[in-house]
This record gives C-alpha cells, structure tokens and sequence, in this order.
C-alpha cells in the first residue's frame, strides 16, 4: 500500500521540481543571453557587429523562439526597446533564398517615415543576405511603385492605403505571403486605418503567421486580435505606463506660450548641452508657430515635421536632423512613433499631451537602445489635469524644477488662451419683447401683399371674364350653349 501511493506522488513531484529547474535555466541565461545564444546564421552575425550589437534586448529575447516557431504572436512593448529587429531576427533566419516574384512577408506601419525607417534597418540586417525589400507609401508616384513591385521581391513594408491601393490593381500579388507583421497597430487604429487593416486581412492567405507590436493594449487592438488571430502568444515588456529608467525626467510650471517659447530659448542657449532636441507640440498649428518663433535666433539650427508638409520636405527635416545639419527638430505627436533617431539628448514636451500614453511615446524618442535620455515637460495651470493623468499612469512624480530668473514672463496670450466669455444667465441683458417686431421686420411692398388664392384660383378667373380657362372647359362650353 505503501509502495502505491510513493508511485502515484512520484510524477506529480517530478513536474514540480522539472519547472522549478527550467525557471533557474531560464534565470541563468538571461544572465548571460548574447545574439550568439539565437543560433543565428553567418551572415546575420556578421551584420550584427557590424552594427556594434551583442546584446538583445528584453523583447527580442522573449520573442526570438515564439516568432521562429510560427505561431501568432502579439508584443507590447515600449517605442525604443528594438522591437523592429525583435521580429525581422527570426524572420530573416527562416527566410530562404527564392526568386518568385511575389513577396513573403508583408510589414504594415501606420506612417511614411517609418517605412523608410523599418526598410533601413531590415537592410542593415540583411547586408550580407540576397533579400529583396521594397517599402511603399502614398504621397509619391504610384507608377514607379508598380515598376518596383514587377521586379520581385521578398519582404514588403507599406503603409495600409498605399498596400490597398497596389493590390486593388492586380499588380502586386498577396497570395505568397507567409508572415504578416503590424507594427504600431494602436497608432494605426488611432489614425482611423481599423478599416482598411480589415480589407486587407480579407485579402491575404488564410494559412499565414500573424505578428503584432503594439506599445498600448486597447480594446479595439484586442479586438483584431480575437478576430484574426490564431490562439497568439502575449508577450509583455516594459508595460506602456512604466517608465524607462534610463530617461531622467524633469518639468516646469510655465503660464502660457509666449513664456514656454522664453524658457525654449533660455535651454537652447546651452548647445553642449541640448546638442539634438526633439520638441513635440500638440497640434500643427502650434508646431509652424514655434518654428517661426525659434527661427530667428535658431535659424540654421531648426526643422518642423508634421502631416501637412510635403514627404520630400518631411524626408529632408529628419536627414538633417539625424545627421546634425539641425540641431532642433519639432514635431507633433502623430510623428512621435514614426522617428528612430539616435543620440537625442533631450525631448521637450512643449504642451502636456491630453492622452497620457502620448506623453511615454514622446520621451522613447530620447534614452533609445538603453542610452542615458533626458526629457522636459511645459505645464500651464490648464494642463494640470493633463499632468495628473501622466502621474498617475506613471505610478510617481515627475520633478518640478524651479522657473529660472533670467527668463522673462510674458503676459502676451495667443489666441487658443483667451478666455472665452459664455453668458449663461445675463440679468442686465434686455429680455426679448414677443409683441414688439424683430430687428430684421419690414413692411411687405403692395405687389407682394396679394392673397395666395391657391387652388380656387382658375374659378376666380372664369367668373370674371365668363370664358373658359382652357379650351377644354367643355361643360363652361355646353352650359353657354343653352342659354
């Protein structure tokens, strides 16, 4: 009886203490996880050190094996944790070399500048691989795009409406592909693309991996996932409300915004310092207008980029920006997830974003690839509400810095900070007299004060001039003839 009941205990036992030995394996190599431990290929390798990397990052570590085994797969994690090399890893190692004319893997992103930016950084990885890439967006010559997609290729990044636009014409051909990656998809449902991500869904393979990076979990994202996805894997890093650690954060008080384009230019000042800022605004208005304001002290030194200007323009402001031809670069939030710029020292938060997860995409622009960053936020006594929110979401408090003395406040207000005077109940206000006429009441003139007559109109009229309206009158006609 004894026996028994030892060999019953033992397998329960044995899985215990199987996944207690795998949590210490799996504890030990991240300890020690380097790219050499993916078992990548040659040539991955050798683009690797090229590029100076050794280390994965948390979300290219936890994702590696999941996206490599085929499996649907949805990633949450911050901007700036490498989430573009987390997925093109494992689909590089597994892509083999092919000449079909038809792409593999489709890559969708919610912005131009980010295509530009994930075709990069997908060459970058396949220096030393025969891998075709092609990046297509609106706003450029669709026939040179068609050119390009004739020739063949393998990997595909598009933004949604170009992507529709291509296979509505029956010149690119979707029927090959394997793995479908959206990127940034909260920003994309955020843009209003839900639609046009559905059409597309509706137009690829059923048999296909799906792959999902997104830095916020919102109801409409889980609701593609249940839709369209196959039983995926989660994998979470660095939540969206956590703070990066390596991002010092710092804020100030400011009244209104002619004293935040003051204190802009009391921080610029310092260009050792402040030697590649990144200003964000809330809206492109405001973005043009603190162009204008910055420009005439920094004038070769600054750029805008926001939806309204043209791609060349958009293209150019980032290439200068990242090379260091301008020191300063200002843009608005719907470009916060679309920038992969290196070695900016500071993000200024010239207004305190409504939505508190705009507040965590802007300063991932700055402290990228576990650099040190440094980000500032402008608050007015409006924009309280704003900050409690970003607070909140944070778990902690951001410290306030004391105003500096040598910048001067202005009393100037712009037109958005005018108070706005709303009478709900004037007592003073004369009431309105209904007997009295209106301010807009005039006489009618004699000719239009005749009387509507309507439909007894034609009887009027045969009884005074005794004749027939129209000749078809033949009763008028009969009665006469008696008399």
């Amino acid at each position: 009886m004894t026996n028994w009941i030892i060999h019953l205990s033992l397998p329960i036992n044995y899985k215990k203490i199987s996944a207690l030995l795998k949590q210490v394996q799996y504890k030990w190599q991240k300890i020690n996880m380097t790219f050499q431990d993916l078992n990548l290929n040659t040539p991955l390798y050798n683009a690797l050190d090229d590029l100076g990397l050794t280390t994965p990052t948390p979300i290219q570590e936890k994702s590696f094996n999941v996206i490599g085994s085929g499996k649907d797969v949805v990633g949450i994690a911050q901007t700036g944790t490498g989430k573009t090399f987390a997925y093109m890893l494992p689909i590089l190692k597994n892509l083999h070399f092919s000449q079909q004319q038809n792409p593999r893997v489709l890559i969708l992103v919610p912005t131009r500048e980010l295509v530009v930016q994930v075709v990069d950084e997908i060459k970058k990885l396949t220096k030393y691989i025969n891998v075709r890439v092609l990046g297509v967006y609106g706003g450029t010559n669709i026939n040179t795009q068609k050119q390009a997609v004739v020739e063949g290729l393998d990997i595909l990044v598009a933004t949604t409406g170009r992507l529709y636009d291509l296979a509505v014409s029956h010149v690119l051909q979707l029927k090959s592909i394997q793995k479908l990656v959206i990127d940034e998809v909260d920003v994309m449902l955020d843009l209003g693309f839900r639609h046009q991500i559905i059409n597309i869904f509706d137009i690829l393979p059923q048999r296909r991996q799906n792959i999902m990076f997104s830095a916020t979990m919102t109801y409409d994202v889980d609701a593609i996932i249940n839709t369209f996805f196959v039983n995926p894997i989660r994998i979470s890093v660095a939540a969206s409300g956590t703070p990066l650690d390596n991002i010092a954060q710092q804020r100030y008080n400011v009244p209104n915004y002619h004293t935040k384009v003051n204190l802009t230019n009391h921080l610029l000042q310092d260009k050792e310092t402040f030697n590649k800022v990144l200003i964000f605004v809330a809206f492109k208005r405001m973005a043009d207008r603190l162009f204008e304001d910055l420009e005439i002290i920094f004038n070769d030194e600054c750029c805008v980029i926001h939806s309204n200007k043209t791609q060349n323009y958009r293209l150019r402001s980032i290439e200068q920006f990242r090379g260091g031809e301008n020191r300063i670069l200002i843009a608005t939030d719907v470009m916060a997830r679309g920038l992969d710029i290196d070695n900016i020292s500071h993000v200024i938060n010239f207004d305190t974003p409504d939505f508190p997860e705009n507040y965590m995409h802007r300063i991932g622009r700055s402290g990228r690839a576990e650099k040190e960053g440094n980000s500032l936020l402008f608050s007015t006594e409006k924009e309280q509400k704003g900050l409690q929110l970003i607070e909140d979401l944070m778990q902690m408090q951001i410290p306030l810095i004391d105003f500096p003395e040598d910048v001067e406040v202005s009393k100037e207000l712009i037109e958005e900070e005018i108070p706005k005077i709303i009478e709900h109940h004037n007592p003073t206000k004369r009431k309105f007299n209904e007997d009295a006429p209106g301010p807009a009441f005039h006489e009618k003139k004699d000719k239009n004060k005749k009387e509507n007559l309507g439909g007894s109109y034609k009887f009027k009229i045969a009884a005074k001039y005794k004749k027939p309206k129209t000749r078809g009158d033949k009763n008028y006609n009969r009665r006469n003839k008696r008399k």
